[in-house]
């Protein structure tokens, strides 16, 4: 997706593996703590217009994001000026970026690619129905009344404060429910 009018700028843009352009701020927020590292980045644009520019950026247990603006001879980011984004990353490859107020220091150590094949993290379905002697699964109908159930801890995004919470998820045939901790049995759906 070409952004700009100087070839050198949209082809170099196009070339970079970790160049989410329509990734949002949760998004990368939630690819970083899910499956990156710390010193795991990502480029993405910024809400502020064109030419501007997030780079997110994990650093332990949380996700930093910080302006890169794109310039007539380069990309700025803070008071200094680099020529390439790749010369920006060798720099920060070298020097660590101050986040935060609390003075959190983070090293861009490995780019996080924009075209990941999805990890096999999905078991294979059992079902946890007690099945008669003599029968086999293959005996099981679609229809049977107690199909196995899935439980466990998922983050979700608020409906009206977009923040990420952990809640409680049961998954029962078709009917999935969650709930604000793992005893509570009142339904926030």
């Amino acid at each position: 997706m070409s952004f700009y009018s100087d070839d050198s700028s949209t082809d170099e843009l196009e070339t970079l593996g970790w160049y989410h352009h329509d990734l949002s701020r949760h998004a990368a927020e939630a690819l970083l703590l899910s499956n990156g590292t710390d010193g795991s980045y990502l480029l993405r644009n910024s809400n502020e217009g064109e030419g501007c520019f997030a780079l997110s950026v994990r650093a332990k247990d949380s996700v930093k994001h910080f302006h890169v603006t794109r310039k007539d001879n380069g990309y700025s980011f803070g008071f200094n000026e680099y020529p390439t984004l790749q010369h920006f990353v060798i720099h920060f490859a070298n020097q660590p970026l101050l986040g935060s107020d609390a003075g959190t220091l983070m090293v861009l150590k490995s780019p996080y690619p924009w075209r990941v094949e999805e990890p096999s993290i999905y078991e294979s379905v059992r079902v946890h129905t007690a099945v008669k002697t003599g029968r086999t699964e293959n005996d099981l109908v679609p229809t049977a009344p107690s199909l196995g159930t899935k439980e466990g801890y998922l983050t979700k995004q608020g409906a009206f404060v977009k923040n990420w919470k952990q809640r409680w998820f049961t998954l029962n045939r078709c009917e999935l429910k969650y709930f604000k901790d793992k005893g509570v049995n009142l339904s926030l759906a």
